[in-house]
């Protein structure tokens, strides 16, 4: 491989993390209920969580591994990056359900616009999260790096998406379904106990996935670095 050419695995991983993030983003205003066979506090018998959480935490599975292979600085630009992303997103869909339907279009404007034109409230508080748990995610992912002198990458990856999770939880669910309806009248905040059921729902989610994917994430970062090494940052341990 020479220097000019562009890796395949970086190439994967930005379309791993781009598809996840536009579909968390054109999920996002559907709440999902699932039973549990127990009671847990504050959620109850029932996990409620936004339809995009599980989308959302593939971003995390996606840059953590694109951090430790790139670095902070590719990491961090391809956050932002992404981040200007979702307005072409935004402009994109909102110019389809603003232009003319035709007569035999299959999907009536109404219903199109109410499955994919999220309303301002899901918009404001889901940007607001991803700038932020997304920023503080490659953070703590290479502060805990150098701490541990590249040591224990399981340490990072969880570290780093549980502290950047329960971020974006609170600031997507806290502004989109309470703070921003009711500061600016766009719609009727849910009951505060709902919103607490969904912090809890979707931080559980997110927690499990963390975990669950670790394993996932050293197979892949070992394998990237096994078939382009001169690509990536070295490791340390």
């Amino acid at each position: 491989m020479t220097r000019q050419e562009t890796p395949i695995a970086q190439v994967a991983l930005v379309g791993l993390f781009v598809t996840a993030l536009i579909t968390a983003q054109l999920t996002a205003s559907k709440v999902l209920a699932f039973d549990l066979p127990v009671s847990i506090p504050v959620a109850g018998e029932t996990l409620a969580l936004p339809g995009a959480a599980l989308a959302y935490a593939l971003t995390f599975f996606a840059s953590d591994i694109y951090a430790e292979i790139y670095g902070r600085r590719a990491a961090q630009v391809l956050v932002n990056v992404a981040f200007g992303l979702n307005f072409v997103m935004l402009a994109l869909v909102w110019s389809t359900i603003l232009a003319p339907a035709a007569s035999s279009s299959t999907v009536a404007p109404d219903t199109f616009a109410t499955v994919l034109g999220s309303s301002t409230n899901i918009v404001i508080a889901s940007l607001a999260a991803y700038l932020v748990s997304q920023n503080w995610d490659v953070l703590v992912f290479h502060y805990l790096r150098d701490l541990t002198g590249g040591a224990h990458l399981w340490l990072r990856n969880i570290g780093s998406t549980a502290t950047s999770q329960l971020l974006d939880t609170a600031i997507f669910v806290g502004l989109g379904f309470y703070l921003v309806p009711l500061a600016l009248g766009t719609g009727d905040p849910l009951p505060l106990a709902v919103v607490a059921s969904l912090l809890v729902g979707q931080y559980l989610l997110k927690l499990a996935i963390a975990l669950i994917d670790t394993p996932f994430i050293y197979l892949v970062v070992g394998f990237i670095r096994r078939q382009e090494p001169a690509q990536a940052v070295p490791a340390a341990d």
